[in-house]
C-alpha cells in the first residue's frame, strides 16, 4: 500500500514539473513572437514617422548596390531630409560616380547635407558633392580632385629569379599594362588617355556643382587636399560645423525642425564577409596577452582586405595605402 501512495506522490511531483516546464516553454514563445512583433512594428513605425535619415559614407567606396536600394529606401520613406555623415579616403571611380547618381537622385525628394566628420577626399569628395550644401568640421580633409591608376610591374624581379612569363596576344594593346613585362609607350598612352578622361569628368562635376571661377578650379583640382577651413575659402565647403551645424541650416533654409530625430539607416559595410579573418588574428593576439598588436593587425587586415578589392581607375586619396 505504501509503495502505491509513494507511486502516486511522484507521479504528482512529475506531473508538476511537466506543466511548470511546458507553461514556461509556452510564455518564452509568447514573449518571442511579441518581441519579433514589436521590432517588426517598431521598424514599420520608424520608416513611416518622420525623422532626418543619417547615411554614413565611410571606408573605401566601392560599388554597392545595397547601399543604392537603401538610399531608394530613404527617398520613398517619410524622412524630412537627409544627413551624409562621411569619413572617407574615396575609391573607386564607378563606385563614386554609382553613390554620387544615387545621392542626387535622393536629393531632388529630400533636402540632403553632407559633414565631413574626418575626410572626404577624392570619390568621398565626390559623394559630398551629391548634397545640397557641405559642412565640414576646421581641420576635416576635403578635396584631392584627381584620378589615378596604378599597377605593379614586377619584371625586374622576373629576372633575377630567371623567370620568363609568356603571351599571345591578338594585338599588341591586349592585357596592358602587364605587369610581366615593361611597360611600352603607346600602353603608358592608351592607360593616361582613361586616367585624363575620368579627371576631365571629376573637374567638370567640381566646377558644375561648387561654381567655381577658373582661377578657383585650377586651384582645387590639382590633386592636393585642403583641410576644412581651407576649403571654405575655395569654395569646396559651404560652412564649418558639425551635425549640429547641418540640422540649423536645414531648419534655417528647409524648414525641417531641429526637434525630430535622427535615425541611422545601415546596410551591409563594406568588407564584412572577411570580418572574421581580423576578428579571428585580433582574439589570438589578444589571447597571448598582445591586445595592442591585436587590433594593430586587425586594422592592418581590414584595410589590406578592402584595398585588395579595388580595381581599375581610382579616385582615393591614402599616402600610405600603397595606391
Amino acid at each position: 500500500m505504501s509503495l502505491d501512495i509513494d507511486q502516486i506522490v511522484d507521479r504528482r511531483r512529475l506531473r508538476r514539473k511537466l506543466t511548470f516546464w511546458r507553461v514556461f516553454a509556452v510564455a518564452v514563445l509568447v514573449v518571442a513572437l511579441g518581441a519579433g512583433g514589436y521590432a517588426a512594428f517598431g521598424r514599420a513605425s520608424l520608416d513611416t514617422a518622420p525623422h532626418v535619415a543619417r547615411i554614413v559614407i565611410g571606408g573605401l567606396i566601392r560599388n554597392d548596390r545595397d547601399r543604392v536600394e537603401m538610399i531608394e529606401r530613404i527617398a520613398k520613406s517619410n524622412a524630412s531630409a537627409v544627413i551624409l555623415s562621411i569619413d572617407s579616403p574615396g575609391g573607386t571611380v564607378t563606385g563614386s560616380e554609382q553613390l554620387y547618381n544615387a545621392l542626387r537622385r535622393l536629393a531632388e525628394k529630400k533636402p540632403t547635407v553632407a559633414v565631413v566628420e574626418g575626410m572626404a577626399a577624392s570619390g568621398a569628395y565626390i559623394a559630398a558633392m551629391g548634397s545640397d550644401h557641405i559642412v565640414a568640421r576646421r581641420n576635416a580633409i576635403v578635396g584631392s580632385v584627381g584620378v589615378i591608376f596604378q599597377f605593379p610591374n614586377v619584371t625586374e624581379l622576373l629576372k633575377s629569379v630567371g623567370i620568363t612569363v609568356e603571351d599571345i596576344k591578338s594585338s599588341p594593346l591586349k592585357a596592358s599594362p602587364n605587369m610581366y613585362e615593361p611597360t611600352s609607350p603607346e600602353a603608358r598612352a592608351a592607360i593616361n588617355s582613361l586616367v585624363l578622361d575620368s579627371y576631365a569628368w571629376f573637374k567638370g562635376l567640381v566646377s558644375e556643382r561648387r561654381k567655381l571661377s577658373d582661377a578657383k578650379l585650377a586651384a582645387v583640382t590639382d590633386g592636393r587636399v585642403f583641410t576644412g577651413h581651407q576649403g571654405l575659402e575655395l569654395q569646396l565647403v559651404d560652412e564649418l560645423g558639425d551635425e549640429r551645424t547641418a540640422r540649423q541650416w536645414l531648419a534655417r533654409e528647409k524648414g525641417v525642425p531641429e526637434r525630430l530625430r535622427t535615425r541611422t539607416w545601415s546596410t551591409r559595410s563594406v568588407g564584412d564577409e572577411f570580418g572574421w579573418l581580423s576578428a579571428g588574428t585580433r582574439h589570438v593576439l589578444e589571447g597571448l596577452g598582445l591586445a595592442g598588436l591585436g587590433r594593430v593587425m586587425s586594422q592592418v587586415a581590414e584595410g589590406a582586405l578592402e584595398r585588395a578589392q579595388l580595381d581599375g581607375l581610382l579616385a582615393l586619396w591614402h599616402p600610405q595605402s600603397g595606391f
